[in-house]
Parts: C-alpha cells; sequence; structure tokens
C-alpha cells in the first residue's frame, strides 16, 4: 500500500531523514518522495544523498497522497497555514510534531482532514527507532495501517490511545537522551578506573546495546536478568547499592515525569 503512494515531507530534518532512508530501504521509490524544506544546504544534501524531489514551499509537496509534518511544534502554525486550503480528507496527514494533538490539528485547518500522530525516535536513524502512533477523530483503520508501514520501516510500531502520548514523548521519545547520558557517564568512570577514553567507549555502548538485545531475545524482566548478574557479596550488588543511594530509579521516573510534562504542556500550543 506504502509503496504505490506519493509522500511529501514538510520539513527535512533527522527524523524526515530516518524516514526516507527507511522507505528508500523499504522499496520505495525516490520519485514518489518530495521534502519541502527552506534551507537550501539541507534541500541540496536530501536530493543528492537520496536522490529525492526537494522545493522550498510547502504547497509544493501538497498534491502527495501521503504527508508527513515533520517540523518543530514551534514551527507549527506556519506550517499548518501554508498547507491550509490544499489539504483535504483525500489526503492522509502524519504528524511527528511533540505534544501537537490530533485535534489541534484538525481545527486549524478549514477542510476535513484524516489525522494519525506519531512519535518516533532517534535511533530510527539506524532503523532502530520506536514509534507510537494514534488515529485522530476522522483517521481510519487502513491509516492506521500505513502509518504502522510506514514506521515499521525505521524500528518497532506500538498503537497507543491519544491521551498516552504525552506519556510516550516522555520514555522512549526522550528516552535516548537519559541512555546517551548514562553511556557518557559509564565512559567517564572507566576513564577514572584507568581505562583509555577509546577502550571505555567502545565497552560502555556494547554493554548498553548488549543488555537492551537480552532484554528483547531473552523475554525475561530486567530485574530477573539484573539478578542473574549479581552475585552474593559481589561487585554488582555493591554497585546497585549505590546506585539505590542516589535514587537511581526514582531519579529515572522524575526525569520521565518531567519530560510527560513538558509534552503537555507543548500541548497547548494553538495553531492560528
Amino acid at each position: 500500500m506504502l509503496k504505490n503512494s506519493t509522500i511529501g515531507f514538510i520539513g527535512g530534518g533527522n527524523m524526515a531523514e530516518a524516514l526516507i532512508k527507511g522507505m528508500l530501504n523499504g522499496g520505495i521509490a525516490a520519485d514518489n518522495i518530495s521534502v519541502a524544506e527552506p534551507l537550501a544546504e539541507r534541500r541540496e544534501y536530501l536530493s543528492q544523498t537520496y536522490q529525492v524531489k526537494t522545493v522550498e514551499e510547502n504547497s509544493a509537496v501538497a498534491t502527495s497522497q501521503l504527508l508527513v509534518l515533520a517540523v518543530k511544534p514551534q514551527m507549527a502554525a506556519s506550517a499548518m497555514s501554508s498547507l491550509d486550503g490544499s489539504v483535504n480528507a483525500d489526503k492522509l496527514v502524519i504528524s511527528i510534531m511533540a505534544g501537537v494533538s490530533t485535534i489541534t490539528i484538525e481545527e486549524s485547518m478549514r477542510n476535513v482532514v484524516r489525522i494519525i500522530r506519531a512519535m518516533p525516535n532517534t535511533p530510527a536513524l539506524v532503523q532502530s527507532g520506536a514509534t507510537a502512533i494514534c488515529a485522530g477523530r476522522r483517521a481510519e483503520k487502513a491509516d492506521l495501517q500505513m502509518a504502522q508501514e510506514l514506521f515499521a520501516t525505521v524500528g518497532s510500531v506500538v498503537t497507543v490511545t491519544e491521551q498516552q502520548m504525552d506519556a510516550v514523548t516522555g520514555l522512549s521519545g526522550s528516552g535516548p537522551a537519559y541512555a546517551f547520558s548514562f553511556m557518557e557517564a559509564l565512559t567517564d568512570a572507566g576513564v577514572k578506573n584507568g581505562l583509555s577514553r577509546d577502550t571505555a567507549s567502545k565497552l560502555a555502548v556494547q554493554t548498553l546495546l548488549g543488555a537492551a538485545k537480552l532484554v528483547q531475545e531473552s523475554g525475561l524482566h530486567p530485574a530477573q536478568l539484573r539478578d542473574q548478574v549479581t552475585s552474593p557479596g559481589g561487585t554488582t550488588i555493591a554497585a546497585l547499592h549505590t546506585l539505590e543511594k542516589g535514587c537511581f530509579h526514582g531519579l529515572i521516573m522524575d526525569a520521565v515525569d518531567t519530560a510527560v510534562k513538558r509534552s503537555g504542556e507543548l500541548s497547548g500550543i494553538k495553531l492560528q
């Protein structure tokens, strides 16, 4: 279904690039993809790297059957204004704008529109993303299937309610940054204890990658796998004790809560 569609991107940033790369790897023809991007340098890069069509004006991609809104939420108003009147119920609109609800988008358009909201994360750049999708009021089952197919090209996809999207944003949308910070701290700890930075970085990266893969493939709860590594009186339980004294578990939960709250605040953006 996706392979036969023309796809237009409003915005040509990192997430748009990730989706373009995934779609091309999934067999979508470059001729079927167009990108509206105001920065000439970025247009040139996308055109040369992926052989997709690039244009400056948003309205130039409005003829596409599927439109992907890939701009920052702060740019939502201007992006939607440039499309108003040229988008109708014949087109499917997929928004990856963080915090902007489907109702907000629907109410900003003079025509009836079919909206799917999505929250992918940056590992989509290496086809290892986690994306949650939800349907707007007028979206159909086939629209969700189309979105599922699109985001499956860059990783795993789950369907949630719109009320759960702020939680998704705080967990998986912002989650890579938490992992990067932890990875950096592990590397610094290795350097502090005598390893070269290159060696410490390689060990930290592979440790997190391997741990995630073990959870995914074993089907075991992370706590069970942690117990398997934690010997009585050993080094791991000593380290875990230090983490718990620093409220590690609660601190991560608080960080997600803060991101969820901010996502809710962004939901208040009005498109005028």
